[in-house]
């Protein structure tokens, strides 16, 4: 009984002490690893690698979260559960709110167990299950912006406020890349490019978790980099569904982000739901133990996702029951297993170790690795973090910074006889369906996991048309929207058009600035059967347009929808995609020419709905039309490329040079190009390098984005800009699954301007 006062009493300073001061290196953490390690039973051990929602500790009475007594008593004292995820009600609290839960759960697992609680939440786009923080634009967006720099900075704030919560881990970066314009997913990760998201999903661990990744201080969390491997590479597009994925490009595109996470510094990566081949990632021991743990010397932890080893029966049929899926993922390399609501994975584990079918081995591998995760984040020291040690929480300064990331992430794709910036005074019909609320700006992982009650929320910050009110003056804007969506409904519910209202509304105004898109969305709800933009809104544009008046078409949405039939009735196209609370403000300070916009697009926008392709696409699947008795034409039509985007001033390209016209793979190609900016305003660029080979054992890609860099020239400015690359760079993955480099001719392009180098030497890798 003393000892548990005691314990009770250590545990409720632990609340009250300051903010350690951490410094150990990693040799002395794996000591003290091992030290707790050795003295912990089996059930202690299994403990650790189960993760429980906080709402399976929790009853509902009247819909009020309370906590089950037992429940709780039982997840620590018989189970000794070391992780929970989530907010009550899977809804945003407010950062003394998290204060009050975080705080109890930590302080019963140190009194029970004498282990800190690991907690984790989907912090995506800032503490975004978090009432009052900043909201960042979705990480497709900061794909957008092409600006490594606002990546880090959006993942550090994200991270202050996240502390500011008391919750020290977060599932995110997501790196799983944006290559099918039908997956729901689309709007989490940053484009299509691997190297994009390579560049700034290490960008964001740095962010998140600061220069040290052994010694997480009080001001950063730690990551979980998702969904891996394959996870967006879907057949069918659908969320949660198979892949079949060549061996070339799962590990030189889906591999690589993980990769470059890792290398970054990240603490943990989440697996992928689905299977790859016919092989579900949970139950590989090669992509889950040999890829990450074993060739990257990682010694990081791999969690799953939400409930997925249970998939590994009741889905995927690669096990007969839950025993079996759990001793299938567990020695494949999944050191903790996110079972939210139940505890019986606990016992299973334990029979699985008794019985050999789990061998002791692997169960101290991954303890160790959940225990070195948080000795990292400095949990032992200080289980607790204070709310009133983070002032800078939801500040001005904090906001600034939001409202800079939409500005350079929002892309201006059409603008006809210089529509755009339109004069102050103009009269503007503001209508569609994402003219007038927060929902369709946040998207989802905004508050509640689809995002539909932003409204509720978000009541501070400017919908497009408060925003247009705001710059424009409120007399000189008018809102009739036309189609609608149903209030925190399914996101592609819409209610009974009322187009007429807007086309007799659009007979005063100068300027018709049409709000399009999609509603929020995530996961498997998002997903869809049509690619096409809703027959309303496409008929909203059309009415409108029939009036004469010039209209300038805004596109709010997580993922391309096709507008083809709408696009040329427009006279200017922005696409915001999903800047989130300071979006419309960034849009407004962008259409009023206070903000020269310099997104470029992240993934490749279709035409046509059969026509689905990606910048880097194999040479031989565009061609001309083959004459004989069969047509054969593979030719393919976009909408707008990736790398498009448009701006108020213009730049011209000359001068391109290489260090070097012969290389070897050891050798580094340095590519200066001439940037101009020709225009009359002052303009950002992202100057991007592409290689093409032009001939290869397997068929090239049409061509690869090498390396990138943003700039800010004067009118009339001219900056040389130089791109590195190790010839290494230029090698692709061969047939036998080995990185290759071939000798011949390759083409560096940047902008209009190119140059030829040659691989002297084949290298192998």
């Amino acid at each position: 009984m003393i000892n548990r006062i005691l314990s009770s009493l250590f545990a409720t300073l632990l609340v009250l002490a300051p903010l350690a001061g951490n410094s150990r290196t990693k040799a002395e953490i794996d000591r003290l690893v091992a030290q707790r390690l050795a003295k912990m039973s089996l059930e202690e051990k299994v403990g650790q690698m189960a993760e429980l929602t906080i709402e399976a500790l929790a009853d509902y009475p009247d819909g009020k979260f309370t906590f089950n007594e037992k429940k709780v008593n039982d997840a620590f004292e018989v189970y000794k559960i070391g992780s929970l995820l989530n907010p009550p009600y899977t809804v945003a609290q407010t950062p003394a709110e998290w204060q009050t839960v975080v705080t109890r759960m930590q302080n019963l697992a140190m009194e029970k167990i004498g282990i800190p609680l690991v907690y984790g939440t989907d912090q995506n786009h800032g503490a975004s299950y978090t009432n009052g923080a900043t909201f960042f634009p979705q990480n497709i967006n900061v794909g957008a912006s092409f600006n490594p720099e606002l990546a880090e900075e959006a993942a550090r704030i994200a991270a202050y406020e996240t502390r500011a919560c008391n919750i020290p881990w977060t599932y995110s970066p997501t790196v799983d890349m944006a290559r099918d314009p039908r997956w729901p997913r689309v709007w989490e990760n940053y484009g299509e490019d691997p190297l994009v998201n390579a560049i700034m999903g290490a960008a964001q661990v740095r962010g998140f978790q600061g220069p040290d990744r052994d010694n997480i201080d009080a001001n950063h969390i730690g990551v979980s980099a998702k969904h891996y491997l394959g996870y967006s590479m879907a057949r069918t597009g659908k969320d949660r569904t198979p892949a079949y994925i060549t061996e070339s490009d799962l590990r030189e595109k889906c591999f690589a982000p993980f990769k470059a996470c890792i290398e970054a510094g990240a603490l943990t990566i989440m697996a992928n739901s689905g299977s790859i081949n016919g092989v579900p990632v949970h139950s590989s021991y090669r992509w889950l133990t040999q890829w990450t743990k074993e060739e990257l010397n990682w010694d990081g932890m791999i969690v799953t996702d939400w409930a997925d080893i249970n998939n590994l029966y009741t889905r995927e049929h690669v096990a007969a029951d839950k025993k079996e899926a759990i001793a299938l993922a567990i020695n494949a390399g999944v050191d903790m297993a996110m079972e939210p609501y139940n505890v019986d994975f606990c016992t299973l584990l334990i029979e699985l170790v008794k019985e050999g079918r789990v061998p002791m081995s692997r169960i101290d591998d991954a303890v160790t690795r959940i225990l070195r995760f948080k000795y990292r984040l400095g949990l032992f020291d200080c289980p607790n973090t204070l709310e009133k040690d983070y002032p800078k929480f939801a500040s001005k300064e904090f906001a600034e910074k939001s409202l800079r990331a939409a500005e350079e992430s929002e892309i201006l794709l059409k603008n006809k006889n210089n529509i755009l910036p339109l004069a102050k005074g103009t009269k503007i019909l503001v209508t569609g369906p994402n003219a007038n609320q927060m929902r369709c700006l946040n998207g989802g992982w905004s508050y509640t996991w689809q995002g539909h009650l932003a409204d509720r929320y978000a009541g501070k910050y400017n919908t497009i048309y408060e925003a247009m009110c705001n710059t424009f003056g409120k007399e000189n804007i008018v809102l009739e929207q036309g189609v609608t969506y149903v209030p925190e409904g399914s996101y592609f519910e819409e209610n009974l058009p009322e187009i007429e209202k807007a086309v007799a509304a659009a007979q005063n105004v100068d300027v018709i600035l049409a709000c399009v898109g999609e509603n929020s969305y995530c996961e498997t709800p998002g997903n869809l059967d049509d690619l096409a933009l809703s027959v309303n809104q496409r008929n909203l544009v059309k009415a409108l347009a029939a009036t004469g008046k010039p209209i300038v078409l805004i596109l709010n949405e997580g993922r391309p929808r096709i507008i083809s039939d709408i696009e040329p009735l427009a006279d200017a196209v922005i696409n915001v995609l999903l800047p989130s609370n300071y979006g419309a403000d960034a849009l407004a300070n962008i259409l009023i020419g206070k903000v020269n916009p310099s997104g470029k697009m992240p993934y490749t926008y279709p035409r046509h709905q059969a026509s689905l392709t990606t910048y880097d696409y194999r040479v031989s699947e565009q061609s001309e039309t083959m004459g004989g008795l069969y047509d054969y034409n593979a030719e393919v039509s976009v909408q707008w490329p990736f790398g498009f985007g448009l701006s108020y001033t213009s730049f011209e390209y000359s001068n391109i040079k290489v260090n070097r016209t012969s290389f070897t793979a050891d050798d580094n190609l340095t590519v200066s190009i001439d940037v101009t900016n020709t225009g009359k305003r002052a303009g950002k660029e992202v100057v991007m390098l592409y290689s093409r080979d032009m001939v290869a054992s397997l068929v090239p890609e049409n061509r690869r984005l090498r390396a990138f860099k943003k700039i800010d020239l004067a009118p009339g400015e001219t900056r040389t800009v130089e791109l590195t690359i190790k010839g290494s760079d230029l090698a692709f993955v061969g047939y036998d699954g080995r990185w290759i480099l071939e000798k011949g001719d390759f083409r560096l392009q940047v902008g209009n301007q190119a140059v030829m180098v040659n691989c002297t030497a084949t290298a192998k890798m």
